[in-house]
């Protein structure tokens, strides 16, 4: 009975250039993914909120000019048309 059972391992083919592809395209998506997610949620470094408080100096300084009504061109009613059934 000991010499019926097979404990070799079975034959398993080798994978394919595309199962390779797959595989690893897989693997580096994944992550892109936790690296994407990851510099969602750590903080903003500091080098970033200094440039965001000089944009807002910057926009103080400007002296916004008063935007003139623009002629409002005369609408005309939509006809409706009713479909043939």
């Amino acid at each position: 009975m000991a010499a019926e059972l097979d404990f070799s391992p079975p034959e398993v083919p080798e994978p394919t250039f595309l199962e390779n592809v797959l595989r690893y395209g897989l693997f580096f998506g994944a992550i892109f993914q936790l690296i994407c997610v990851l510099a969602i949620i750590l903080p903003i470094s500091k080098s970033h909120k200094t440039d965001s408080d000089n944009f807002e100096f910057k926009s103080s300084e400007v002296v916004k000019k008063p935007k003139v009504a623009a002629p409002q061109l005369s609408k005309k009613p939509k006809k409706e048309t009713k479909k043939k059934r």
